[in-house]
């Protein structure tokens, strides 16, 4: 928000403060300023000048011969080469002596004539000539024929002028107005404010034509527009606004266009309440409603775009068409224009919320629904309609007609708040007394009342809805009495040390156990296409993807029920660019819902996601390429379960998840007392998947993580290194083809007891001199005791009951 100290000063007196000194007060209560910018940007000498007559040069056709009359008793004759200069016209004159930024204006002679002086543009004075109508842009500065000659120009532009750029948080909108800002420095400097009356210069026809003879309102929406107002004014003259008006828009970063366009955007500037003006004789039944648009409506705005709206756009419609975006922008239909005679001009409180989606879906931002989007003060509705008429009426000839055309669904009560002495002392570690608070509250302009002993009831004016609880209070109290006054005081109250909760310790764990493994850890977006939330269903299940209400785009418009997708995205994009040896791990949640119609919060369970393509060592010329395979992947996470304790807990199944290949893969289950619980698949990816996403052969797996959480116990365990020699039995069963060698395992570590220290198959055989219907299983078992070294006694007994669990379970013969 651009303020302007010589407009502020129509409002408060800042005599004695200059404008640094103003931003420093300001920023050091709390509104950050981000400069302090001069509009004159080092000009003097220059004034007001009549061009009495213009002339062709006799040596150049581009340049002019121009007669100017400064006031001076004197004309002056100046050799001017702008396209639109012409005689009869107000001009600012950079008489010799005369400063520019750059440029010291002195006698010359240019193709032989005589020049005393320059005609100047308005970036010739500095002036942000974007802001100027467009026919002004490359030529002269043409000024009000009311200008008086010989006038000082930093007068007639309102030079004299500095501008304080407030760098406000969203809370504080009640600062995006000059009334606003005014109350701001009022509670800064302790000065008293004066604001315009909006009333005293509106003249009302009153009798029969009035203005519900003309127009009617109408909110059909309430949950989205609380007020709409709107007034009828007829006979309106477009011209340009006045010049000190034009130079505070241009001050605020506003392009001037016309009066009616000008005296809207000034009031809104003044009030904090944006305004619109439809020409009247468009507006079809001559009424104005509030509505949500109809599917498939389709809206030209004043920049001339076509705009399809959504039902959820909120929309101002006559009896026919929708002919404004609510907060956003008028229609160009109902534009007002150099042929406009009657206007309708609005006023109303609008649902931030809905202007920001409309805003933001649309991609149109404006001054007024920044200023809607961040909620506008509701008491401002009417004084603001009502300070654009009578500006109108004296600016633009307009008649007023009476009364107000007004639809509201309430009324907005200001707050009351209780602020207890004690708790405004205790929590700024101050000794206020009650009259120095009340003193602040008076500077604030905010009412009180005694609540009682040591309590004000302290009432909020509409204007700061940042203001809902005693604590914003003693923040104002705290700006306002200075934060550097505020005394040091030591932290008091009990302290918790900070930790880690036991699923946030797993997780670092793992990431730093897979990544010390040679795993890269990737992040991929929470959001994916629809067609991906289908390929592994595995954690969903019968559960329904959630469809986001505004997504992105429709590359990004679900929430994934897994990480592979994404993982899978990510293996393109690097084999695409030669990097096809990848071992990747995301440690992140999916989503489903178990509702068709979403009405709370989706379900989100931590995954574990890992991913293995191309090769496991570089290419050299005396190792052979080894791809990866189906085994690296589960060392991968026999290398997790060992870590969280879970060896032996783990039973993989060959079956054929969705999404794997239907030979190479398995399911994954943790055992325990209460059963099985499914973790997740592993395997290859589908062949058809990985043509679709042109991969060579990858592998990945997906695990939950919730029940590695609870199964882990309340703490890791680290194993000490052996200090004693291990004793290693090998032994080669017989057993029926359809036992699975997972439970072969289990039965040997529940009969190994603590001695056998780990297990593993090293060879499976079929086919030659056995039986049908047989496999044989090669098993390395090593034992050892932490205390001392083995005795082949101790050994074989322990041994001996491992074989003889195997016999009476699994009908197991020793293979000689």
């Amino acid at each position: 928000m651009k303020v302007s100290t010589g407009w502020l000063a129509d409002y408060i007196s800042l005599d004695g403060v200059t404008a640094e000194e103003l931003a420093d007060k300001i920023t050091a209560a709390g509104i950050e300023i981000d400069g302090v910018e001069r509009r004159n940007k080092g000009i003097s000498g220059i004034v007001t000048g009549y061009v009495k007559s213009k002339e062709k040069h006799p040596d150049a056709d581009k340049l002019n011969v121009c007669i100017v009359d400064v006031g001076q008793g004197e004309d002056l004759q100046i050799v001017c080469g702008a396209k639109n200069v012409d005689a009869g016209q107000k001009v600012p004159v950079a008489m010799v002596g005369a400063k520019l930024p750059g440029l010291d204006i002195k006698k010359a002679k240019l193709r032989g004539v005589l020049s005393q002086g320059m005609i100047c543009s308005a970036k010739e004075l500095g002036l942000n000539d974007k802001l100027l109508p467009k026919e002004l842009q490359e030529g002269i500065l043409v000024l009000p024929e009311a200008t008086e000659i010989g006038q000082d120009i930093t007068q007639v532009l309102g030079l004299n002028d500095e501008v304080l750029e407030f760098d406000l948080t969203p809370n504080r909108s009640d600062c995006l107005s000059m009334i606003g800002a005014a109350y701001e420095v009022s509670a800064i400097l302790g000065r008293d404010v004066k604001l315009p009356d909006p009333q005293e210069d509106i003249v009302e026809v009153s009798g029969a034509d009035s203005a519900a003879a003309h127009i009617s309102v109408k909110i059909e929406d309430e949950a989205h527009c609380a007020h709409y107002t709107a007034r009828y004014i007829s006979g309106v003259k477009l011209g340009a606004a006045p010049l000190w008006m034009q130079n505070r828009l241009m001050a605020a970063g506003v392009r001037p266009i016309n009066n009616i366009v000008d005296i809207t955007n000034y009031v809104m500037l003044e009030f904090g309440q944006p305004l619109h003006a439809f020409d009247a004789d468009r507006v079809e039944g001559g009424v104005l409603g509030v509505r949500l648009a109809h599917k498939g409506e389709v809206l030209t705005t004043l920049d001339g775009q076509e705009r399809k709206l959504e039902p959820q756009m909120l929309v101002i419609a006559d009896a026919e068409k929708a002919v404004a975006l609510a907060g956003v922008m008028g229609g160009l239909a109902t534009e007002v224009t150099s042929d406009t005679v009657n206007i309708l001009l609005e006023s109303a409180r609008f649902d931030g919320g809905t202007v920001r989606k409309t805003s933001r879906q649309l991609g149109l931002r404006s001054e007024a629904s920044l200023r809607f989007e961040k909620e506008v003060d509701p008491h401002a509705v009417i004084p603001a309609l009502n300070r654009a008429a009578a500006l109108i009426a004296h600016y633009a000839s307009g008649t007023v007609h009476e009364g107000i055309m007004e639809a509201a669904s309430g009324n907005v009560e200001e707050k009351l708040i209780t602020l207890s002495l004690e708790k405004l002392n205790r929590y700024l570690g101050t000794q206020l007394s009650l009259l120095e608070v009340k003193t602040l509250f008076t500077r604030l302009h905010f009412k009180y009342g005694d609540a009682g002993e040591g309590l004000l009831e302290v009432q909020v004016p509409a204007r700061r809805g940042d203001i809902s609880y005693d604590v914003d209070l003693i923040e104002e109290i705290a700006r306002l009495y200075g934060y550097d006054n505020i005394p040091t005081t030591l932290i008091e109250g009990p302290t918790t040390p900070g930790s880690l909760t036991w699923p946030q310790r797993i997780r670092r764990q793992l990431r730093r156990l897979l990544a010390h493994g040679g795993y890269q850890e990737v992040l991929g977006y929470s959001f994916i296409q629809p067609a991906q939330s289908g390929l592994f269903p595995a954690f969903a299940g019968e559960g329904r993807t959630v469809k986001l209400a505004m997504p992105m785009s429709e590359e990004r418009s679900v929430l994934r029920t897994s990480l592979l997708p994404q993982l899978l995205d990510i293996a393109t994009y690097n084999t695409n660019r030669r990097q096809s040896d990848l071992a990747l791990f995301e440690i992140g949640n999916v989503f489903y819902s178990d509702e068709e119609a979403l009405t709370r919060q989706p379900r989100e369970l931590p995954v574990l996601s890992l991913l293995l393509s191309g090769s496991l060592t570089a290419k050299q010329w005396n190792v052979p390429v080894q791809p990866v395979d189906f085994f690296d992947l589960k060392g991968a996470l026999e290398t997790v379960f060992a870590h969280l304790g879970l060896e032996g807990r783990i039973v993989y199944e060959g079956d054929s998840p969705e999404g794997f290949h239907p030979g190479r893969s398995a399911s994954l289950y943790l055992t325990g007392e209460q059963g099985r619980i499914k973790l997740g698949s592993m395997g290859q990816i589908h062949p058809e998947l990985q043509r679709q996403y042109d991969l060579v052969d990858t592998y990945a797996a997906e695990i939950a993580l919730q029940p590695l959480y609870e199964a882990a116990g309340s703490r890791l365990q680290h194993k000490e290194l052996a200090r004693f020699p291990g004793m290693e039995r090998d032994i080669a069963v017989v057993v029926d083809s359809a036992v699975p060698a997972g439970e072969l395992l289990s039965s040997i570590r529940e009969h190994g007891g603590s001695l056998l220290q780990s297990v593993q198959i090293f060879d499976v055989y079929t086919g030659g001199k056995l039986e049908g219907g047989k496999k044989s299983i090669a098993i390395s078992l090593l034992y050892r005791h932490s205390d001392h070294t083995l005795t082949d006694e101790e050994v074989s007994e322990v041994h001996g009951q491992v074989l003889t669990a195997l016999q009476q379970t699994f009908g197991a013969e020793l293979r000689k």
